[in-house]
């Protein structure tokens, strides 16, 4: 199967730590601009309180301008039910919920338990299938958490499974703090596939280490077929030591265009909104691929 999707994460993950706020109309013009290079997932917003994540205050402003382009999916964050009725209200007809494999990573990001960010998990995934809505699991720290070292993947699993079971279409599985090298990510993979085929599961690499495309690449000989990736490497997580960012989806791209594979995306397009991004935030993209090519 020579076909992959690309899910840009970053309109939310990679804006989302910004620490100087990125203007409503620039989040607009960037969404809008990945919308035409032929991207068909756009994580476009998080329905969180603005306390804890300011910079995406203005996610029902940011639904309601950008221009939805047929075919393409925009998806939004919803932690909780009440984040989850928002976004249903702003329009959106994909969500995803956010779980770790690390019990001292969930108590420090979500400020609960594995098990209770399940249970609170579930009124959403009940509504979701009376509304119709598309459901996206989150796993982190799939194979080292920044206060337990090593994650222990029969962990993982057992995140997984409730998952899926609870209704999940997929779940992408994050490489947090990056980590992770691809025996891990092999490894791993060789453990969840006993849950689920290889279809329900998305890699979400970090380049901390500089091994993101080489775990990607080991999850694509594994049978992996979507992708989380950031424009111009933005985002990463703010947690890691030394954390460089996602991994950026022109840099990806680039990788799997070299391999052969179809993603339906146009490179140079992509290389473009990338610059254009970074020009607004003031800084060059943290990509080999938009540097060597601009």
């Amino acid at each position: 199967m020579n076909d992959v999707t690309l899910f840009e994460v970053g309109p939310r993950d990679g804006l989302q730590n910004e620490k100087t706020f990125v203007a409503t109309d620039i989040k607009v013009d960037l969404i809008n601009r990945l919308s035409n290079t032929g991207l068909k997932k756009i994580e476009a917003t998080s329905f969180v309180s603005p306390k804890w994540v300011p910079q995406l205050a203005d996610n029902a402003d940011v639904m309601g301008a950008i221009e939805h382009v047929e075919g393409v999916t925009y998806s939004a964050l919803t932690p909780n039910l009440k984040g989850f009725h928002a976004a249903i209200e702003a329009g959106v007809k994909e969500v995803a919920i956010f779980g770790a494999a690390s019990e001292s990573f969930s108590q420090k990001n979500i400020n609960c338990s594995i098990i209770e960010s399940i249970e609170r998990f579930k009124p959403i995934m009940e509504l979701a299938g009376e509304k119709n809505i598309s459901v996206r699991g989150y796993v982190s720290c799939v194979t080292h958490c920044p206060y337990e070292g090593e994650v222990n993947p029969s962990q993982v699993v057992a995140v997984i499974e409730k998952l899926i079971d609870m209704g999940c279409y997929e779940v992408s599985l994050g490489d947090t703090i990056g980590q992770a090298t691809p025996n891990k990510i092999k490894q791993l993979l060789e453990r969840v596939m006993n849950v689920a085929p290889i279809d329900y599961f998305a890699l979400h690499c970090h380049d901390t280490y500089g091994q993101a495309l080489a775990n990607i690449m080991a999850g694509l000989e594994m049978g992996v077929r979507t992708i989380d990736s950031s424009i111009a490497g933005l985002g990463g997580c703010p947690y890691a030591k030394g954390a460089s960012g996602n991994v950026a989806t022109e840099d990806v791209l680039y990788m799997l265009n070299g391999l052969g594979l179809h993603t339906g995306v146009e490179i140079d397009k992509i290389i473009d909104t990338a610059w254009f991004i970074s020009n607004e935030l003031g800084r060059a993209p943290n990509s080999k691929t938009s540097l060597v090519k601009r």
